[in-house]
């Protein structure tokens, strides 16, 4: 049997034309979403969502080309752009009856939360992003052979074709290569959930590759547009990463704070999937973020 979160309710959320999303939703009290990483599903979730759901309504997607919601064919680069998938997150919490929410998200779902801060300021009120740099930030940091540690972002940059029928013809050792290397603590992702995450990205090789593709491009496009538009997230933000800055040679805190005006940023010791492998602290840093005073605007 498939893993779920225990206690969650399960159901499929048309958010756009042709594209529905499987979502778990669990707790009541105010909503806040929480967004999964590659190469995970919304499982990767499952320890902070048990926690949240004592205060909050918590709901946890899989983000559009992965898990069980819909992969649509990539017809152009808004397919996958993290501004589509950003709206996704949007008309999938109206759906569910919250007009406003607080979001987080982990590795690829911290880009989709970030755009949706970005382009929806009167609907997010409180943003976590765990363990990124904004696009156009994360391009900016990656030079010479220290790029060699971001081989799959180039990979998966280039154009349709190539990089799909590489790592389709070795989906398992690709997807279970970053799974393995990326975790300070390998049994935090337990034998059924590695099958599971295994599986879902297995299936689903075009839609990853599309994702990572649109963020070589249109996805930093738009955060050149916002950079030259001095706009910034307004809500109050955290942001937990590992320290990249002093393997890379940059300033993680300050490159933040040119993008928030409330923001506590935060460096973590366990590895890249912290809301597996240290899910109190996670927990305990949404909740703190939680307590910060939301900003109010009318919406345009």
């Amino acid at each position: 049997m498939k893993p779920t979160i225990a206690g969650f309710d399960y159901q499929r959320v048309p958010v756009a034309e042709g594209v529905s999303l499987n979502v778990a939703v669990g707790g009541t009290g105010t909503p806040v979403v929480l967004l999964h990483g590659f190469p995970q599903t919304h499982l990767m979730w499952r320890h902070v969502a048990a926690h949240l759901a004592a205060n909050h309504t918590v709901i946890c997607p899989d983000l559009r080309g992965y898990g069980d919601s819909d992969k649509p064919r990539e017809n152009g680069p808004h397919t996958y752009s993290k501004r589509t998938m950003a709206n996704d997150i949007v008309a999938l919490a109206r759906r569910l009856g919250h007009r406003r929410f607080a979001l987080a998200g982990h590795d690829r779902g911290a880009l989709v939360a970030f755009r949706a801060g970005l382009d929806h300021p009167d609907v997010v009120t409180h943003l976590a992003c765990l363990d990124i740099l904004p696009t156009l930030d994360m391009w900016g940091a990656l030079h010479g052979t220290s790029a060699a540690v971001g081989f799959h972002l180039y990979l998966m940059a280039q154009p349709p074709g190539l990089a799909e029928e590489m790592i389709t013809a070795s989906a398992d050792a690709f997807f279970g290569y970053f799974l393995d290397i990326w975790a300070n603590r390998p049994d935090a992702v337990p034998a059924d959930v590695r099958t599971t995450y295994l599986r879902a990205c297995r299936a689903a090789v075009p839609s990853i590759v599309a994702d990572y593709r649109a963020s070589a491009g249109i996805d930093v496009e738009h955060d050149e547009a916002d950079r030259a538009a001095e706009n910034r997230l307004v809500m109050p933000v955290t942001v937990l990463q590992q320290d990249w800055g002093a393997a890379l040679g940059f300033d993680a805190a300050a490159l933040w704070e040119a993008w928030a005006e409330d923001l506590h940023h935060a460096t973590v010791s366990c590895g890249h999937f912290m809301a597996e492998e240290e899910p109190a602290e996670v927990t305990k840093a949404l909740r703190s973020l939680l307590t910060r005073p939301a900003v109010v605007l009318r919406p345009t």
